[in-house]
């Protein structure tokens, strides 16, 4: 039987494809739909860590699965939004920065994992995902929002702030894998 983790980690990969279908339906409710969909999928991403580390049920199907399914959902929404022309074409540079940085960190931790070396999330990382999870859910309300709120703003903004924190991070992650990549290949 899956794990109650297990299910919310795969809850989040499942609302991908109905997140994606909104773009393709007009109307300002369905915006707001979509935020919520993609809010719902992230507070999973933290319930299905808190479950498995509390009821000690972290599985190795979790622990593939979890990191995937964040990039999955990160990868699909700023594709969407750049497909559908809602960043403008300067924020279209920070939704780069962090698919690039994304594919970069997974391939690192896979070369690591081959050597069984650990890399952990740094809280730095942590603060990231924080500002991206704000920012994505804000640009898919975007113009939908209330007259006086400017979401589209804000959600660009916070886009920029997760890019700069995914070159740092990026780097400290770099980093500290290069000191594994010196010498010979055994």
């Amino acid at each position: 039987m899956t794990s109650l983790p297990n299910l919310l980690t795969l809850s989040r990969i499942l609302v991908i494809p109905l997140i994606v279908a909104t773009f393709y339906v007009d109307g300002e409710a369905v915006r707001w739909v979509a935020c919520g969909l993609f809010v719902v999928a992230a507070i999973t991403d933290f319930f299905d860590g808190y479950f498995a580390r509390r009821r000690n049920s972290v599985s190795r199907l979790g622990r593939f699965l979890d990191p995937i399914a964040d990039k999955l959902l990160v990868a699909a929404v700023l594709l969407m939004l750049t497909a559908f022309h809602r960043l403008t074409q300067l924020s279209v540079l920070p939704a780069l920065v962090i698919l690039l940085r994304e594919i970069l960190v997974s391939g690192l931790r896979e070369y690591l994992a081959e050597l069984k070396v650990g890399m952990p999330v740094s809280r730095l990382a942590k603060w990231k995902t924080g500002i991206q999870m704000t920012a994505l859910p804000t640009l898919l309300v975007g113009d939908a929002a209330p007259h006086w709120l400017p979401a589209q703003t804000i959600g660009e903004v916070f886009l920029w702030a997760a890019a700069v924190l995914t070159l740092v991070t990026g780097w400290d992650y770099m980093q500290a894998g290069f000191k594994h990549m010196q010498g010979p290949v055994r």
